[in-house]
């Protein structure tokens, strides 16, 4: 199938790279109008430019910020009928090796922008319904003793993405919310972690379906479903992408 988001108008955060550059490229070749969100203004711009859409520069952890993105979205393609919430960082580090601040930090980022971007968006998709799409990780279903404060704030966000999609079924507002559970992407914000002589592209299920890697495509695709009519019946799910790696650990 082909523009499978024609007429669409979507926010895409994180977009300057990785899995947010992946979606924003998909939705555009889908016929969404994008509007794609990073505090990387260089390579957020240059692919805007690049892919025919547009870039605004955001602290999604910025409330008047959020406001101002979907205002300008709005002015600019007449509405808003999808958020993709994929803006996030990465903080390694066990219960005791965690400092505070680090999970200060990974809360504010990954989870609170989430409650924001909600907030924002719902205000403009009750009037004629929408998609919200919110990046987790398989870090909030499957314990990750070694990241335990990203998984906490991954495991928010799942909880939030249930309350907002019971919330909005409640007051009928036609607004679906769901949330998407990769693992082991190869994204410039992950190949750091691998150790020192490891080529990452070796660890990819394309060498071996055992294998955890996969790449930002692989997350788009299944984004474009939650995003798409066709998926107008699924609401409050979690979507795992992880070739097995949840299954394979309980």
């Amino acid at each position: 199938m082909s523009k499978r988001l024609f007429g669409k108008a979507a926010i895409v955060t994180g977009a300057a790279s990785g899995m947010g550059e992946a979606i924003a490229r998909l939705f555009v070749q889908q016929g969404a109008q994008v509007m794609m969100t990073d505090l990387n203004e260089t390579d957020g711009v240059r692919i805007a430019q690049e892919i025919g859409a547009m870039f605004f520069r955001q602290d999604v952890t910025d409330e008047q910020g959020w406001q101002a993105v979907v205002e300008a979205t709005v002015q600019a393609f007449g509405k808003l009928d999808i958020l993709v919430n994929n803006a996030g960082i990465l903080l390694k580090g066990d219960i005791e090796q965690t400092s505070y601040e680090d999970w200060k930090r990974l809360m504010t980022v990954n989870a609170d922008s989430v409650f924001l971007g909600c907030k924002a968006a719902i205000a403009v998709m009750k009037k004629q319904g929408g998609s919200i799409v919110n990046m987790s990780s398989i870090a909030a279903l499957a314990a990750k003793e070694d990241y335990v404060g990203y998984g906490a704030s991954k495991a928010a966000i799942a909880a939030l993405t249930r309350g907002v999609a019971a919330d909005c079924r409640l007051k009928r507002y036609r607004i679906r919310c769901n949330s998407v559970h990769p693992d082991g992407v190869l994204t410039p914000m992950t190949r750091g972690g691998y150790p020192e002589g490891i080529d990452p592209e070796l660890l990819t299920i394309d060498k071996d379906p055992m294998n955890r890697a996969c790449r930002p495509e692989d997350v788009a695709n299944g984004v474009l479903y939650l995003a798409s009519d066709e998926a107008r019946a699924v609401n409050g799910i979690e979507l795992r992408i992880d070739s097995g790696q949840f299954v394979m650990s309980i």
